[in-house]
């Protein structure tokens, strides 16, 4: 039943492949949060704080609202860091302590200023250990709201897009056997069809069952070595 699921759920899906890469779709696990970030600017502080897993979503929804808002960008792991600042600015991945500081000013500048902060992280920041109190307090105050790992819909959703955008004619059954074997993340599904779109270019295939069985097979031994 949940092949049968999976098939007619990307037969379903097929149509939305011409969507643009800016879209951003929406399915049960992150709806909440989409609904958040529409509300801009009306939200009842000067934060909001979207938590979930790696491979989630909230970096592609915070960079939705980044241009809705034409905010700036905090983010330390691409050394893209903005000082204080009055326009709107959206926070990634607020991982290494030493940024607490900088990102508890833009707090503050922010709030002053009357616009707004958009944090997402991994964690909640009520449960962040080692870090500035007075940030994790203001951001634990914020609206913390939950993005849930990638569900069934949403990850074929993005696949038939994903294929669409390499030019690549993928049938239900393929999305079907891969949705019910891969791991459920955005990176994943990106990683799964760069090798898909290698492999089918390499072998002269077409991307079928048996060549998503190999590459899939061989993603799994590579992870296994490391």
């Amino acid at each position: 039943m949940k092949r049968e699921r999976a098939e007619q759920l990307a037969l379903d899906l097929r149509h939305r492949a011409a969507m643009g890469r800016e879209d951003f779709l929406i399915s049960p696990s992150n709806v909440d949060a989409v609904t958040w970030v529409d509300k801009w600017p009306d939200w009842p502080g000067p934060a909001l704080v979207l938590v979930g897993p790696a491979g989630c979503g909230k970096t592609h929804l915070g960079q939705v609202w980044r241009k809705q808002a034409d905010a700036a960008m905090f983010d330390p792991a691409g050394r893209d860091v903005v000082s204080p600042t009055d326009a709107p600015v959206f926070v990634d991945a607020p991982d290494e302590p030493r940024y607490d500081e900088d990102i508890f000013h833009l707090f503050n500048a922010t709030a002053a200023a009357g616009t707004h902060l958009l944090v997402a992280t991994r964690t909640p920041p009520a449960q962040w250990e080692g870090r500035l109190p007075d940030l994790k307090s203001r951001l634990g105050a914020a609206p913390n709201i939950r993005i849930h790992a990638p569900d069934e819909t949403l990850i074929a959703a993005v696949m038939v897009k994903m294929f669409a955008d390499q030019q690549m004619d993928v049938g239900a059954d393929v999305l079907a056997y891969l949705v019910n074997r891969m791991d459920r993340s955005f990176e994943a599904a990106r990683v799964l069809v760069t090798r898909l779109n290698n492999a089918s270019l390499a072998t002269k295939r077409g991307i079928t069952v048996p060549l998503a069985r190999d590459v899939l097979e061989t993603l799994e031994s590579f992870g296994q070595e490391n």
